[in-house]
């Protein structure tokens, strides 16, 4: 009740200082937020000094370099977040009064995007110089709480959230296989079943990326139970241990073009597979997309199924697929 009393005395408080405290509470750490803000760390202390003078508590524990919320700071984050989205959403009316295509535009993606959306948004950003882009790099759970809380505009992911309601948009198929070191015995059967990965160890993405929830899908319908001797959160840090031979991996085909390219890695043809998902725009049904998100939208759903064909097809022959093949091809 205190901390409820303490918001209510925060007339004087800026939204600058707002958006400073709620980079701090999303990182739990002042000088990544100063990155993200692009101010110097005492700039960042000296906004969160002066928004815990107007609430008259302080909003941060800090012992040494580790920072916490205190609980003054936790109920301040939810109200900031509200009074920050709801400004946001007034920004973008505005625009779509004016028909502009200007101001931020903050887009969510999975990790595993990162591979191919940063050369879309360069395009993209060519033919709209009039828009700030912020991205924000996650898991798909982090991703959907981004979305929960209004933090992203648009998120490009595969998998859709269930437990929102949202507007998905697949955009282009996303394929998924099964990788090897370039000498794996594996490599001399043309088409190995899925009952001859089991002898192997695998070395998986975490819980809750859709990736791993992918491969579990691919085994479970083949009543197989594959050796998972480690998982981890970092596709490049995957790629990198299956190229030091400890051990096969299951990954989007995004992800390794330029090991496949340059034949660091081998792809196993193994039965069933590629694994074809799909890549998707979503966006939650109560926001209303400024014309900046809208002008985003459109692009990747004209222009992200071609690029991603030209750059990965030639790999397993994959043909350019249209939005209602993907939609047949999905899985879940």
């Amino acid at each position: 009740m205190a901390a409820l009393f303490a918001f209510l005395r925060m007339k004087n408080a800026t939204f600058r200082q707002l958006r400073v405290f709620t980079e701090v509470a999303k990182h739990l750490s002042f000088a990544r937020a100063a990155e993200e803000l692009h101010l110097t760390p005492p700039a960042v202390t000296m906004q969160i000094k002066e928004l815990e003078g107007h609430v008259g508590l302080p909003l941060f524990e800090r012992a040494g370099r580790q920072v916490s919320l205190t609980t003054a700071g936790e109920y301040m984050l939810v109200y900031a977040r509200k009074m920050l989205a709801t400004l946001k959403d007034a920004e973008d009316a505005a625009a779509r009064l004016q028909r502009l295509e200007v101001g931020q535009l903050t887009i969510g993606m999975v990790s595993t995007a990162k591979y191919f959306v940063p050369r879309l948004l360069a395009e993209f950003q060519r033919e709209h110089e009039g828009i700030d882009i912020r991205l924000a790099v996650g898991n798909r759970e982090q991703l959907i709480k981004w979305l929960q809380g209004n933090e992203v505009d648009i998120a490009i992911m595969g998998r859709p959230p269930k437990e929102l309601a949202t507007r998905v948009e697949p955009f282009a198929a996303h394929p998924h296989v099964f990788v090897a070191p370039t000498d794996h015995p594996l490599l001399k059967i043309g088409h190995p079943t899925a009952d001859s990965l089991l002898p192997y160890r695998f070395i998986t993405r975490e819980h809750g990326s859709g990736t791993r929830a992918a491969m579990a899908q691919f085994f479970a319908a083949h009543h197989l139970e594959p050796r998972i001797s480690m998982d981890m959160a970092s596709n490049e840090t995957i790629k990198q241990a299956v190229m030091a031979g400890m051990g096969l991996s299951f990954l989007s085909l995004h992800t390794i073009g330029l090991e496949l390219e340059h034949r660091l890695i081998a792809a196993l043809d193994v039965e069933g597979t590629p694994i074809m998902r799909a890549w998707n725009v979503v966006h939650t049904l109560s926001k209303l997309l400024s014309p900046a998100a809208e002008a985003f939208r459109y692009f990747m759903l004209e222009r992200a199924e071609a690029h991603l064909a030209s750059t990965y097809g030639h790999f397993f022959k994959l043909k350019p697929t249209t939005p209602a093949e993907i939609k047949m091809t999905y899985i879940p």
